[in-house]
């Protein structure tokens, strides 16, 4: 079985970057691997469409150049799909939208192995990531305990009970949602708005003080200084989409003027 790249960077105390997509081509897993600055790729599944077979396929281009892979799933149906994923090849899951400390419990169970120590959900199955072998050994055991675990802070009642949520066994990172709070709380789209940078704060001191990482969403390095002066060692920075929806519009609008004034 491979490695787990996330886990391992983790377990030696390093920073780690990542960046989003949201396409499951897998080339574009391959260009990120070309730059040799990356550490992982986030597969935001929440957001698009895919199926069992590019989670496979992602993680084959990943493995080309030792990148690991973290998805994101949807808070139904998250067992199936972290799991799948976790078969296939992903080293980290993120959780969505857990509103209280029971909920994120199920979640970080679904990624943890189904052993009297571990008391989770993941069982025995054959797939990529234990091929070839049906699984249910110790290897197979100790690579199910190695998948980092994630949860999004993002609902009023989650950071009502955020110490419950840090204390509770299996969870390697939390990462704080302002856009999901903001409408929780009914300021939708206020990301900025006070409450919501109170309660990020928060989150993040919070989670340090407990040793349990924050991880944070970035646009720009600019954006990291703040949190880097906080403690935080794990970003992920931009995404697919919004790269390519920036520069189109930027320089499709430069362009256009440019032929108008001709």
């Amino acid at each position: 079985m491979r490695k787990n790249k996330i886990r391992q960077l983790l377990n030696e105390g390093k920073p780690t970057l990542a960046t989003h997509v949201h396409s499951t081509w897998p080339s574009v897993i391959e260009a990120i691997g070309h730059t040799g600055i990356y550490d992982y790729v986030e597969f935001v599944a929440e957001y698009g469409p895919y199926d069992l077979y590019d989670l496979d396929n992602m993680c084959r281009a990943a493995e080309l150049y030792d990148l690991g892979m973290m998805i994101k799933v949807d808070y139904e149906p998250h067992r199936f799909y972290a799991q799948r994923a976790v078969g296939a090849g992903f080293g980290a899951v993120l959780f969505a939208d857990a509103h209280n400390v029971d909920e994120a419990r199920t979640c970080l169970l679904s990624a943890l192995p189904d052993t009297p120590e571990d008391g989770g959900g993941f069982g025995v199955g054959m797939r990529r990531h234990s091929y070839m072998g049906y699984g249910g050994s110790a290897e197979y055991v100790q690579a199910l305990r190695d998948v980092v675990r994630v949860l999004m802070i993002e609902k009023r009642g989650a950071v009502e009970q955020l110490e419950e949520i840090l204390a509770l066994p299996g969870l390697d990172m939390v990462q704080w949602g302002p856009a999901d709070y903001s409408m929780n709380i009914g300021k939708a789209g206020q990301r900025g708005a006070p409450e919501v940078r109170e309660a990020e704060d928060t989150v993040t001191k919070k989670a340090l003080e407990m040793g349990i990482h924050p991880r944070i969403e970035i646009g720009t390095p600019d954006q990291a200084r703040r949190y880097l002066d906080m403690g935080v060692r794990h970003f992920c920075m931009n995404t697919d989409l919004v790269i390519l929806y920036s520069w189109l519009k930027e320089n499709g609008d430069e362009m256009r003027k440019a032929l108008e004034g001709h």
